[in-house]
C-alpha cells in the first residue's frame, strides 16, 4: 500500500506544476497596456506661451498644430493629451490628462494660457433615450403582401408603352 499511495503524491504533484504553469502564462497575457494619445506638451514650451506677446502663428511653431479649435470662430485653441491604461479585456482607464486652453484676442494675440488637468473631467453619462421616427413600421409579412402587385415583367411594360403610342 505505501507504494501506491507515492505513485498518487508523485503525478498529483506533476499536475500541479502544470496547472500552475499555465495559469501563470495565462496572467502574463493579462498584463496592463499603456497608450498615450493626443499632443503630449512639453512643459518647458508651455511656459513660453505668455498672453500678449505671441500670436497664433507663433504658438504653432512652438506647440504644433492645436488638437482642437471652437466651432465658431477660432478664437480658443485646445491641446489635448491623455494616458490609458487598460488591463486585460477590461475597459480602458485614464490615468493622465491634460488640456491646454490657449485663448487670442481678435488681433491674433494670446490672451490667456490655462492647463487643465484630470481633476477637472466629467462624467457624461449618455441619454438612452430614442428618437421617435415618423413613419409606419411594417412587418416583413405586410412588406412582402404590400409588394405583390408592385413588380410586373418586362414585356408587360414595352406592351403598354407600345399601346399608348398607337393612339397618338
Amino acid at each position: 500500500m505505501p507504494v501506491k499511495k507515492l505513485l498518487f503524491m508523485k503525478s498529483c504533484g506533476r499536475s500541479w506544476a502544470i496547472v500552475l504553469c499555465a495559469v501563470a502564462l495565462g496572467l502574463s497575457g493579462c498584463a496592463s497596456r499603456l497608450d498615450a494619445r493626443g499632443n503630449i506638451l512639453d512643459p518647458e514650451k508651455v511656459l513660453e506661451i505668455q498672453p500678449g506677446e505671441l500670436t497664433r502663428e507663433e504658438v504653432v511653431e512652438i506647440l504644433g498644430s492645436p488638437s482642437s479649435i471652437t466651432a465658431f470662430g477660432s478664437d480658443t485653441w485646445y491641446y489635448i493629451a491623455q494616458r490609458t491604461e487598460t488591463f486585460a479585456f477590461f475597459a480602458p482607464k485614464v490615468t493622465e490628462r491634460q488640456v491646454l486652453v490657449v485663448k487670442f484676442a481678435k488681433d491674433g494675440k494670446v490672451t490667456a494660457v490655462e492647463t487643465v488637468g484630470l481633476n477637472r473631467g466629467q462624467e457624461i453619462d449618455p441619454v438612452e433615450r430614442k428618437t421617435p421616427t415618423h413613419g409606419n413600421k411594417m412587418t416583413v409579412l405586410e412588406q412582402i403582401v404590400g409588394n405583390l402587385g408592385r413588380f410586373r415583367n418586362k414585356n408587360a411594360e414595352n406592351a403598354d408603352k407600345e399601346r399608348e403610342g398607337d393612339h397618338y
